[in-house]
C-alpha cells in the first residue's frame, strides 16, 4: 500500500474521506486537498488506470489491520 509521496502516477481517480467521488485529478491537486485536511493520500487499488486513492487517516487504517 503506498501513500502520499511514494505514489508516482501522474493522475488519480480520488475517493474523499466522505466516501464521495471526485474523478479523475492530478496526483499534486490530490496530495494537497488531503494535506488540507490533514489526512493522507492512500492509494486503494493499483489494477486499473488511473489507479484508484482515498484521503483517510493512514495511522487509523493501519492500526485497524
Amino acid at each position: 500500500m503506498r501513500i502520499n509521496k511514494e505514489i508516482r502516477e501522474k493522475e488519480v481517480r480520488l475517493v474523499d474521506a466522505d466516501g464521495s467521488q471526485l474523478g479523475v485529478v492530478g496526483i499534486d491537486a490530490a496530495r494537497n486537498r488531503a494535506f488540507n485536511q490533514g489526512l493522507d493520500l492512500i492509494e486503494v487499488s493499483d489494477k486499473i488506470k488511473p489507479v484508484v486513492c482515498k484521503i483517510a487517516d493512514f495511522g487509523k487504517i493501519r492500526f485497524e489491520k
